[in-house]
């Protein structure tokens, strides 16, 4: 078992930025791909960027340019800067991992979920 706990959520301004960050604990040593999705009201989960232990990153067009995400291998945390946020990013931001599947970095399906944290983006 894995378990991922998020931080760093929070309200903030159109243009302004925040930092995700996620700690896991547990069964790390079978991490493969570790990654941020997120879900709003109404609409369908939506893989944000993953990073795989090859060094594979992938981010959804909707953030490119403007997220990054990163991992300390030595703390076993992976962050998700979020800079020039958008309304439209206003959404529950979930961690996630894969220790049991191998999948490619790009899908949206993970193993492991942590239990999310808001982000509200005010226009």
């Amino acid at each position: 078992q894995v378990q991922l706990v998020e931080s760093g959520g929070g309200l903030v301004q159109a243009g302004e930025s925040l930092r995700l960050s996620c700690a896991a604990s547990g069964r790390l040593v079978n991490i493969n791909r570790m990654g941020w999705c997120r879900q709003a009201p109404g609409k369908q989960r939506e893989l944000v960027a993953a990073i795989a232990s090859g060094g594979g990153i992938h981010y959804a067009d909707s953030v490119k340019g403007r997220f990054t995400i990163s991992s300390d291998n030595d703390k076993n945390t992976v962050y998700l800067q979020m800079n020039s946020l958008k309304p439209e990013d206003t959404a529950v931001y979930y961690c996630n991992a894969d220790a049991v599947h191998i999948r490619r970095v790009g899908v949206r399906e993970f193993d492991y979920w942590g239990q999310g944290t808001q982000v509200t983006v005010s226009s």
